[in-house]
């Protein structure tokens, strides 16, 4: 399915029935992500994943990537679906979203899992931005990639926007403006992730008011996949459901 925004062309599919709860992928991902982690949509919730702006069937990609306006595009989304308020699950780049949607329309988030998502991108991710390329990455996750961004010259793009988010100033939460935030959040990090030091994670869960910190032992980038799936989907329903 697909909603026109402005420039762009958004799809999505919804899972499920229920509370709605909104999935955002990370860079050079696509919605179908979720099923990465969900053995099946998570019970009781009607789960909606867009591929984010120019990412797999979704079109308007620019020379540069907007995470605020990746969250403007998906309360349009939510507005064309009916739904007022929702619950989001953002990874990285959709952790990012999450947190713009948050700040832009507190009112419409009724709780944030994010999940390695920056304040800001500290030199040691920027530096690895700066030079980011296809050729940097295993064959397999190559060939992965190909097959979620099929349109031609649409992966490099892609590329092409990870690298000028190094000096884009997009991320840039401040914690005057983390503080506005009214959703219950869930912020969860790795302990070894080689982009995000865990101090941005005390960063984030010191500013917003009502947040939960969930550091994950050993876990890397996007702590929540592998054998970090199971116990993820426990603690996120349970945080969900409120009964964390």
């Amino acid at each position: 399915m697909h909603i026109s925004v402005g420039d762009a062309e958004i799809h999505y599919d919804s899972h499920g029935d229920g509370e709605p709860l909104l999935w955002l992928h990370g860079g050079l991902g696509h919605g179908a992500d979720w099923q990465f982690i969900f053995p099946q949509s998570p019970r009781g919730f009607r789960l909606i994943a867009p591929d984010l702006r120019g990412h797999g069937r979704s079109t308007g990609a620019g020379p540069t990537y907007s995470f605020a306006q990746s969250a403007a595009d998906m309360f349009a989304l939510l507005d064309q679906l009916q739904v007022e308020r929702v619950n989001v699950i953002g990874l990285s780049g959709g952790g990012i979203t999450a947190l713009h949607m948050s700040v832009q329309q507190p009112e419409r988030v009724s709780k944030i899992i994010a999940i390695s998502a920056p304040t800001t991108f500290p030199e040691q991710a920027r530096a690895i931005q700066r030079v980011y390329s296809e050729s940097m990455l295993p064959e397999a996750d190559r060939l992965r990639l190909h097959e979620r961004h099929r349109r031609d010259g649409q992966l490099d793009t892609l590329f092409s926007q990870v690298r000028a988010m190094a000096d884009g100033g997009d991320p840039d939460f401040t914690a005057d403006v983390l503080m506005t935030i009214t959703a219950q959040a869930l912020i969860v990090f790795g302990d070894r992730d080689p982009l995000y030091p865990v101090s941005i994670a005390l960063e984030l869960y010191q500013a917003i008011p009502n947040a939960f910190l969930w550091i994950v032992p050993n876990g890397g980038h996007g702590p929540v996949f592998g054998a970090h799936a199971a116990p993820f989907v426990e603690t996120a329903v349970s945080f969900l459901s409120g009964r964390l």
